[in-house]
Parts: C-alpha cells; sequence; structure tokens
C-alpha cells in the first residue's frame, strides 16, 4: 500500500513539474498571426530588458486585429522567408495591439500598422522609416523588401555603436 502511495506521490510530481516547465515557455499566441517560429515577447517593458540583456535591437509592430492594412501586412511580413528569418535569430520581438506610454514610440503620431527599431542604448532609431511621408513608420504588403532593408540597417547600426 506504501508503494502505491508513493508511486501516486511520484506520479503528481512529474506531472506538475511537467505542467511548469511548459508553462515557462513563451505561448505561440504572442506571435498573433506574425510567426510562430519567432520568439515573441508579451510587453514592451520585456522587450526592453531583452534587448537590453541580448545586445539586439528591438523591432516593434504596433497593429490592430480589426485594422485591414494590419491583416495584410501581418500576412505579407508572415509570407516572406527572409524577414521571418531575420526577425527570428537578429532581433528582438514584440508585436501590440495597444499603444505604450512611451511616447518616443510614436514620433509622428498614434496609427497603425507601424513598426519602429530601438537599439540596446534605448534609442528609437527614427531614422529607419518606411516609404510614406505622412506615415513615416508604415508599411504595405508591397514593402517587404523596404522593410527587410530596414531591418538590415537596424542590425547595422548596432554593430557600429557596439
Amino acid at each position: 500500500m506504501l508503494r502505491l502511495v508513493l508511486f501516486a506521490l511520484f506520479l503528481g510530481v512529474c506531472v506538475s513539474a511537467g505542467k511548469q516547465s511548459k508553462s515557462k515557455t513563451t505561448p505561440s499566441s504572442l506571435s498573433r498571426g506574425w510567426g510562430d517560429s519567432i520568439r515573441w515577447l508579451q510587453s514592451y517593458e520585456a522587450g526592453l530588458a531583452e534587448m537590453v540583456k541580448r545586445k539586439k535591437p528591438l523591432m516593434v509592430i504596433h497593429h490592430q486585429d480589426n485594422c485591414q492594412h494590419s491583416q495584410a501586412l501581418k500576412k505579407a511580413f508572415t509570407a516572406d522567408k527572409s524577414i521571418q528569418k531575420m526577425a527570428e535569430k537578429d532581433f528582438v520581438m514584440i508585436n501590440l495591439m495597444e499603444e505604450t506610454k512611451d511616447e518616443n514610440m510614436a514620433p509622428d503620431g498614434y496609427y497603425v500598422p507601424r513598426i519602429l527599431f530601438v537599439d540596446p542604448s534605448l534609442s528609437v532609431r527614427t531614422e529607419i522609416v518606411g516609404k510614406f511621408p505622412g506615415n513615416l513608420y508604415a508599411y504595405e504588403p508591397a514593402d517587404m523588401k523596404l522593410l527587410a532593408e530596414n531591418m538590415k540597417k537596424a542590425k547595422k547600426a548596432l554593430k557600429t555603436e557596439l
């Protein structure tokens, strides 16, 4: 009888340990459809901390689920394998559906979709822009080549500062 109780106790400990280790991993729902192979962080603050720790630039995607432009950009973003690979390997990534309290993340206003880059010195790279003069950090599906170039600029700017 004692063996049965010990076995049940051991099994219970193993099951709860398995549940704990699973809860520590980042759920794929944080991708919100922007790429499940990418490690996404939950908040802007977590992104800033991770960026400093890993010495990699932070890429912040502001979007909304109910915005057709955000949805179209998401589809193009996930379809572009080179962008997915760079995002996965070279950046700390967050996608936000709510605005941050950091006014630096809206240098030309609050709109979606917009993509900004931050370097580990906590500077928003305002010189890395899209093609629209009224919404400097906006991209559309046809801009994936420009976005890839801008990702390379953000990565290169980091190397020159280190």
